[in-house]
């Protein structure tokens, strides 16, 4: 028997491109491209990175003749949850977000004016959307979703800017837990397969 064999559906089971990042997401139908576009934060460049980690704790690590790591005493404390990347395009919104705590002036819409307080409503949900499957058509393909719940910029406000070239906007997003459901983790994960395309 040999081991260089891939699975069957493989193909079936591939994130494809570099995918989108949204205010929201309808997991249930997908959404169209109009509907995708009008809640597009902005342009990515190389891609995306989504990191969830937890943090555990070993209950029995000073107990005498515990062996470490033993499945019972390990307990799960926390979740550390970022997503990071660069922006190559700003918007006012856009700006503010990545201000995290931050307003856009009302007199004066072209203005960002940072804050030393951190407001409830600087905590946003942000959506990352990549296809996914072998069937990737306009209406009903396939997708991965992460739903990272309460973000706020902790990255703070970057830009590189390059001689006869793009500006790049570094972001960095974490995740919170909310004290009013102290058990949610702040994300969660939807993978849904495509389907064929009427006249397909």
């Amino acid at each position: 028997m040999k081991y260089t064999k891939i699975p069957e559906n493989a193909f079936k089971e591939l994130q494809l491109n570099a995918g989108v990042l949204l205010t929201d997401f309808d997991t249930t139908d997908g959404m169209t491209e109009q509907e995708l576009l009008a809640v597009m934060i902005g342009a990515t460049s190389g891609g995306v990175n989504f990191a969830a980690t937890p943090t555990y704790e070993d209950y029995g690590a000073d107990i005498d003749n515990a062996p470490t790591n033993v499945k019972e005493l390990k307990k799960l404390t926390g979740w550390e949850v970022k997503m990071s990347g660069s922006f190559i395009t700003v918007s006012t919104s856009s700006a503010a977000l990545m201000a995290g705590a931050a307003d856009v002036d009302k007199a004066d819409t072209t203005k960002i004016t940072p804050r030393n307080d951190v407001a409830d409503t600087d905590f946003k949900d942000i959506w990352w959307v990549g296809d996914y499957s072998d069937k990737n058509g306009a209406t009903n393909g396939g997708f991965v979703a992460i739903h990272m719940l309460n973000s706020l910029s902790t990255g703070g406000f970057q830009i590189q800017s390059t001689n006869k070239g793009k500006g790049q906007f570094a972001f960095e997003f974490t995740g919170h837990y909310s004290m009013v459901d102290q058990n949610k983790v702040p994300y969660e994960v939807f993978v849904k397969a495509g389907t064929a395309e009427a006249g397909a």
